[in-house]
């Protein structure tokens, strides 16, 4: 332990490290979410079904949970830096062999099941990950512009990847995909850090520079052990069940449908994307000032009226779907605000729960909840969509799910609201 060096006046490293993560998260979601631009062209090019198509998203989203606790433990065991690169680089190549597929197994193996565990890497656990080792103060602010940035990706490359396909067909857009993939795998290499100990300063709010403890678990053992320990305790269960809410009404829901519900009522691709694109917009906006709330106020109040907002969005949306353009337009505000505004109080209610060193695994958790969520409303909403020829009964009904949530966020024990300088 020692006093850091670092210059006032020098800019902080762990700002840079923040950049590049929030660039990575935000390539990555928005690859995560091209499978929702692809459903139409593969229903046409390969005659899949549209529940099909569905399933290999739903897997997918599922994974890129799934590996998230996992990945806490091998970010702290083989660095960062290393695990980005190494994940972009077999995301790359999923991608580049996309284009060679015939058959929807093949989709399956490539999409549902290599994609979804690489970019489960580079997800909301890599952003608590930053977070908790490079800053101390605007912790919760950090959380939140990462956040921002993983579903800000997912809906704001939409429309250029959406154009790309439309006007030169979906295996260009793949293309488009592996050279910024490949591109940012270098710059994660040159300019990514691990631990504020390696370029020899303290993490940000605190003067020490210390030498981080190395990762003695095991890289599977202990995330379970951790799940074991955590299942104990009621907050877990709370955030468990209102984060598997989130992921049934966000990206397993919105996130893969919209486009095509969109297209159920004669709205253009490009044009449902740009709606996407409208929303990550004001989810930036609205997750990065959650993180800035979160700091503030009490987390289960801020979770209380982010699932009540997007319950009533969602259920204004078979309205505005029906209705004019404008409408539309106000359920992209209201929703994208919301998005995903609800990450940095969960993250806080962990940490707060659980304690920081435990707090990225059992956030991740609580992640593989939301994606099973997801994963449910990405293959649910399809299948209701094909035997009913709408899906105006799942945007209602995940909107009252998302009421039921507001309530759950109220029971969550009142300690860990309060506490605030242990986190």
């Amino acid at each position: 332990m020692q006093s850091s060096a670092q210059s006032p006046s020098k800019l902080y490293y762990g700002w840079i490290v923040v950049l590049v993560a929030f660039v990575t998260l935000l390539v990555s979601a928005g690859i995560r979410s091209m499978p929702s631009i692809f459903m139409v062209p593969f229903e046409t090019e390969f005659g899949w079904e549209r529940s099909g198509i569905s399933g290999v998203i739903s897997v997918g989203i599922f994974l890129y949970g799934l590996v998230g606790p996992f990945s806490a433990a091998l970010l702290a065991k083989f660095g960062i830096r290393r695990m980005m690169v190494i994940s972009l680089i077999i995301l790359a190549g999923s991608l580049a062999v996309t284009p060679l597929m015939t058959q929807l197994w093949q989709y399956q193996l490539l999409w549902g099941v290599v994609s979804g565990l690489a970019t489960g890497m580079m997800a909301n656990v890599l952003g608590v990950t930053v977070a908790s080792r490079w800053f101390v103060q605007r912790r919760g602010l950090v959380v939140g512009v990462l956040t921002a940035s993983a579903a800000t990706g997912q809906l704001l490359f939409l429309p250029l990847l959406a154009r790309i396909t439309v006007h030169e067909g979906w295996r260009y857009a793949v293309y488009t995909a592996v050279a910024v993939v490949l591109a940012l795998a270098v710059v994660v290499a040159i300019f990514m850090r691990n631990h504020p100990y390696d370029v020899g300063a303290a993490a940000y709010g605190t003067e020490e520079v210390v030498k981080p403890d190395p990762f003695r678990g095991s890289i599977f053992l202990t995330p379970l052990l951790t799940l074991r320990d955590a299942m104990k305790n009621k907050t877990f269960w709370l955030l468990a069940g209102t984060f598997f809410f989130c992921g049934f009404s966000t990206n397993g829901l919105i996130g893969t449908h919209l486009i095509a519900a969109c297209g159920d009522h004669g709205i253009e691709e490009v044009t449902a994307a740009g709606l996407l694109a409208f929303m990550g917009i004001f989810d930036l906006f609205g997750t990065t000032m959650s993180g800035w709330f979160t700091d503030r106020f009490d987390s289960r109040k801020l979770l209380f009226w982010y699932y009540g907002l997007r319950g009533l969005s969602l259920i204004f949306l078979p309205y505005a779907l029906n209705a004019t353009p404008t409408m539309l337009i106000v359920f992209s505000v209201f929703y994208g605000l919301d998005w995903i505004a609800t990450v940095p109080p969960t993250v806080k209610l962990a940490a707060q729960e659980f304690g920081k060193e435990r707090a990225g695994m059992v956030f991740g958790w609580v992640v593989v909840f939301h994606q099973i969520g997801a994963s449910t409303a990405a293959y649910g909403a399809g299948l209701v969509r094909q035997i009913t020829g709408t899906y105006s009964t799942t945007f209602v009904t995940a909107g009252f799910i998302c009421l039921i949530a507001a309530l759950m966020a109220l029971r969550i024990a009142k300690k860990a609201a309060v506490v605030r300088a242990q986190a």
